[in-house]
């Protein structure tokens, strides 16, 4: 009887035992679960709260992030008390760019330039424009301009010509008056309409000039480009003079 009782007790035993174990055990199995659950929802919330740079502005103080462009010629720039001073010479056809290292799409570009007294009738051009490829391209062009152009704008001795274009798909321009020996902010918009493409608006000192929808979207990404170009439809004769500009700063603000 002893015996029974003692072989009873001890299985009622072992079985209490088992039960505590396995409780334990899925406590912690339950525990690591909701550890690693808990460390997923954080990881996502952190990758969550990292948000896209929307904003950069560059003051010419170095060329880091830029790159020379430059197509034909000698890469006639340097950095001058903050400000990115770029030329073409005389009776060339120089083509001095410099261009950033990284794309962007929808955005604000904004480009804060002088615009000095540049030769009459040089074929020379200022430029502050977006470029992918030869049909992807957004412009502000800036010179003396053509005389037929000129007339057509009726243009004093104290103005220059700027043109707003795209160049391709579709083909746009817009030309109007600029004062020459001033400081400008030239910036191009760009924000995507119900068809996903893109909406261009070229502003001069917050002052819409134009406005053009295209017919490509955010797969066409944009470099950012400041030129000094000795171009052949700016004026009417090579450049007789050394004509230049100042880049005092360049700005991207993403929508």
């Amino acid at each position: 009887m002893k015996k029974h009782y003692f072989k009873l007790a001890s299985l009622l035993f072992a079985m209490f035992l088992f039960s505590c174990s396995t409780q334990d055990l899925t406590e912690e199995t339950q525990s690591a679960t909701t550890s690693d659950s808990d460390t997923v929802e954080m990881s996502n919330k952190t990758t969550s709260r990292v948000a896209p740079i929307t904003s950069k502005t560059w003051d010419f103080n170095d060329l880091n992030e830029w790159q020379d462009a430059t197509q034909v010629g000698n890469q006639n720039y340097w950095l001058e008390e903050g400000n990115l001073y770029i030329f073409t010479n005389p009776n060339t056809w120089e083509r001095t760019k410099i261009k950033s290292v990284s794309t962007y799409t929808t955005g604000t570009y904004s480009w804060r330039v002088f615009v000095p007294t540049m030769g009459v009738g040089d074929m020379a051009s200022i430029g502050a424009f977006l470029y992918a490829d030869d049909t992807h391209e957004l412009d502000f062009e800036i010179g003396y301009g053509n005389q037929d152009t000129r007339n057509g704008l009726n243009a004093v001795s104290d103005d220059l010509i700027v043109y707003a274009t795209s160049q391709a798909n579709p083909s746009h321009s817009f030309q109007s008056k600029i004062k020459r020996d001033n400081w400008y902010t030239l910036s191009i918009e760009l924000v995507l309409n119900s068809k996903k493409k893109y909406v261009a608006t070229w502003k001069i000192d917050n002052q819409i000039l134009t406005s053009k929808t295209l017919t490509y979207g955010t797969a066409t990404k944009f470099k950012i480009f400041c030129s000094m170009e000795n171009l052949t439809f700016m004026g009417d004769h090579i450049p007789k003079t050394l004509n230049h500009a100042l880049f005092d700063s360049v700005e991207f603000r993403g929508n």
